[in-house]
């Protein structure tokens, strides 16, 4: 399995942002919200319909199914211009695409709009986390199946655009170690700086 980016342009990012508030696809921001507020809610209030886990878990799944398609394949596109995908090559070699819109020549993303997609993915996955230890403490292992689906599914979409958002793993990489090396670098100075200041004490002392 092989992961690549393509069309990746970070220093353009920043020119893609349109800081006004206005929604530019609100169709598909109806219904990245619309699927997945719809598989929580059934979750949550699902037994006030029905007493039948089996129409229940269909219900959940299908509702799931339709949000992870509409985010991977729609909102992710047109929200924040970011696509990732997979397919198999003619050496049998699954690979992971991940896609970033370039500036140049391409409609500007709205702020608001950015802000609703990666909220919404964040916030749901905490929520999926939140039901998925509910059920291990309850040892509800029909329930739990539903959860980790749940989970999972918006998992890979988060992950997905994650990735697009900052690059292939090299990336994210050298990025940790970008960090690593400049917290070490802060923490060396600070220290000589510490250092020097409580060696000048003495020094001065002994001069008077």
């Amino acid at each position: 399995m092989e992961e690549s980016d393509v069309a990746l342009n970070f220093g353009e990012e920043d020119d893609l942002v349109n800081k006004d508030k206005k929604l530019i696809h609100p169709v598909a921001v109806f219904f990245h919200l619309f699927f997945r507020a719809s598989a929580l809610i059934a979750y949550l209030l699902c037994g006030l319909f029905s007493s039948s886990f089996i129409t229940n878990f269909v219900v959940i799944i299908l509702l799931l199914c339709m949000d992870f398609w509409t985010v991977k394949n729609i909102s992710g596109r047109l929200l924040v211009g970011l696509r990732w995908w997979n397919y198999v090559d003619e050496n049998g070699v699954s690979r992971w695409i991940y896609e970033s819109r370039k500036g140049s020549g391409t409609i500007k993303i709205s702020a608001a709009e950015s802000r609703i997609f990666w909220l919404s993915l964040i916030v749901c996955q905490v929520l999926w986390a939140v039901f998925f230890f509910s059920t291990i403490f309850q040892l509800s292992l029909k329930w739990f199946m539903v959860v980790v689906v749940g989970f999972l599914m918006n998992g890979a979409n988060l992950f997905g655009y994650i990735r697009c958002r900052v690059g292939a793993k090299k990336n994210l990489s050298s990025v940790a170690t970008n960090i690593l090396s400049t917290k070490l670098f802060t923490s060396m100075l600070s220290s000589a700086a510490s250092k020097a200041t409580s060696g000048a004490g003495p020094s001065e002392a002994t001069k008077e």
